[in-house]
């Protein structure tokens, strides 16, 4: 058998140095088991969050989606541009 996925509008950011601190907020402090902002050349920029799955890693770069349910987790660019399309 086959299937498609529903259509579902879903929120995202993308975790650059510059949101670093925007994403943090939004995620929640309350669901992220470490981070770092990047605020010097040398760090690098990281969140992890607690997903239903277990604490998964969102590095600079990466897609951090909340899904339907409320729930926060990371995505790589590659998978995010080929499932994720933006709307108005």
């Amino acid at each position: 058998m086959r299937f498609r996925k529903k259509p579902v509008v879903i929120e995202a950011f993308l975790l650059t140095r510059r949101f670093a601190d925007v994403v943090v907020d939004w995620v929640g402090r309350e669901n992220i088991a470490n981070f770092n902002l990047g605020e010097f050349a040398e760090d690098s920029c990281y969140v992890e969050i607690k997903t239903l799955e277990g604490t998964m890693t969102a590095n600079e770069g990466d897609w951090i989606i909340k899904g339907i349910k409320g729930e926060f987790y990371p995505c790589k660019p590659d998978i995010f541009e080929a499932t994720y399309e933006a709307v108005d």
